[in-house]
């Protein structure tokens, strides 16, 4: 595969790929275009919000642990998904690593303004 931009259907074809050497979901991240879920039952685009990106350095750190968060309280992997999407698009708005991650309350305040 060459290296580059995905698109949502490379993202699927490569999902795909992915699943049929056994895994069973598969979760690709899609930086400014959201993140692609594939599972069983088919694939789930999450789109991303559109926001003013500054530092993309943490991005995918806080997608990982807002992924992590959100599924260890029990919430449905869409729902998830959903989530780390949105604490993702939130971090891009702000310089740093450590600095750019958001609480979990600015998390949900971003959402609910969306």
């Amino acid at each position: 595969i060459e290296p580059g931009k995905l698109t949502l259907a490379s993202a699927e074809s490569i999902a795909g790929q992915l699943r049929a050497r056994g895994a069973a979901i598969v979760i690709v991240k899609l930086g400014a275009q959201g993140c692609l879920l594939v599972e069983e039952r088919g694939a789930t685009h999450f789109p991303a919000p559109a926001v003013k990106a500054v530092d993309t350095t943490a991005a995918g750190d806080v997608f990982n642990a807002a992924l992590a968060v959100a599924l260890s309280e029990g919430v449905s992997l869409p729902q998830a998904c959903e989530m780390a999407v949105a604490a993702a698009s939130l971090s891009v708005t702000r310089r740093g690593a450590q600095a750019s991650v958001p609480s979990r309350e600015e998390v949900a305040a971003f959402r609910n303004a969306l």
